[in-house]
C-alpha cells in the first residue's frame, strides 16, 4: 500500500517518531472538570521549568472542554488564560461537544439531544437553566437566545476558531481520529470529530502517529500508530496529557479530589 511505501521511504519502521526537537504537551478531554485541569496544568508548568526549552512548548488541547462536568465556562477561561503565558504556544482543537454547542445555537430543537450527551451542565455553567420539558421547541429557542447572551464574546470566538488538526514532526493531533487510508489533508471534519471504531480497530500505519482523545479508556493507549489520552475525566476525575520531546513519550496525569454524583 502507498502508506507502507511512504513510511519505508521517509521513516523506517524501527525508528521512533519524533517531534523534531519541540517540547509538546497534548491534553485529553476535560469535559468541564476544572478540578482536574488546574492540577494537570500545574504539573505541565513545573515540567516546562525543568526543561526550559529554547522555544515555547506547544500546548495542544484535544477538544471536548464542555459538557458533563460542572465547570465548562471556567475550563474555557483557563484555556484562554494559558494563551497569555509566553512559555506556551497554545493550540486548541475542536471536539464533537463544541460542535454540539454550536449546533444548538443554530438549531435550538437540537437541545433535547444535546442534553442526552451532557449539555445541561454547560448551560448551568453559563448561568442558563435548561427547559423543564425537553420537547418544547419554543422553550429551547428561548434557552438558545439566553445562552447566546450569556456566552462571552471571547468564548464564542474561541469556539468558532477551534482547529481540526495540528501537526508537529511525526505526530498529528486531532480530536477523535482519522479515516484509515485517507491522506491527512483530505480528512473530513466529521471523521476528525466523531470517528471511533473504524479508527481504533485499525492497526496502522497512518501518515503520522495520531494523538487523540474522544474514546475513553481507563488507561491511556500508547501504541505504535496512535496515542489515545482520553481517560474519561468527567467520570473518573483522571485527566491525562502526553508529553512528547524528540523521541520520548511520557504521560502526565492529575486526578481531581472530588467525585461527581
Amino acid at each position: 500500500m502507498f502508506f507502507d511505501r511512504f513510511f519505508k521511504r521517509n521513516r523506517p519502521q524501527d525508528v521512533p517518531p519524533s517531534t523534531g526537537g519541540r517540547l509538546v504537551y497534548a491534553v485529553g478531554d476535560v469535559h468541564g472538570r476544572l478540578d482536574a485541569l488546574e492540577p494537570l496544568l500545574r504539573q505541565v508548568a513545573e515540567d516546562y521549568m525543568l526543561v526550559r526549552p529554547a522555544e515555547p512548548a506547544k500546548l495542544v488541547f484535544l477538544g471536548d472542554y464542555l459538557d458533563r462536568g460542572p465547570d465548562s465556562k471556567r475550563v474555557v477561561d483557563l484555556v484562554l488564560g494559558m494563551r497569555g503565558h509566553p512559555e506556551f504556544e497554545v493550540r486548541a482543537l475542536k471536539g464533537n461537544h463544541e460542535e454540539a454547542l454550536l449546533h444548538f445555537l443554530e438549531d435550538p430543537p437540537f437541545g433535547a439531544q444535546w442534553m442526552e450527551h451532557g449539555g445541561g451542565p454547560t448551560l448551568v455553567s453559563y448561568g442558563v437553566q435548561p427547559p423543564p420539558t425537553r420537547t418544547d421547541n419554543d422553550a429551547w429557542a428561548k434557552t438558545a437566545e439566553e445562552l447566546k447572551a450569556a456566552i462571552p464574546e471571547a468564548h464564542m470566538s474561541f469556539f468558532r476558531e477551534l482547529e481540526l488538526m495540528v501537526t508537529v514532526g511525526d505526530y498529528a493531533f486531532v480530536h477523535a481520529g482519522v479515516r484509515p487510508g485517507v491522506p491527512l489533508d483530505q480528512q473530513v471534519e466529521r471523521d476528525l470529530l466523531w470517528i471511533r471504531q473504524e479508527f481504533i480497530a485499525e492497526k496502522g500505519p497512518h501518515p503520522k502517529v495520531i494523538v487523540h482523545g474522544h474514546t475513553p479508556n481507563e488507561e491511556a493507549q500508547l501504541t505504535r500508530w496512535r496515542l489515545g489520552v482520553d481517560t474519561g475525566c468527567y467520570a473518573t476525575g483522571l485527566l491525562t496529557a502526553v508529553r512528547l520531546m524528540d523521541q520520548e513519550q511520557r504521560l502526565i496525569q492529575a486526578r481531581a479530589v472530588r467525585r461527581l454524583a
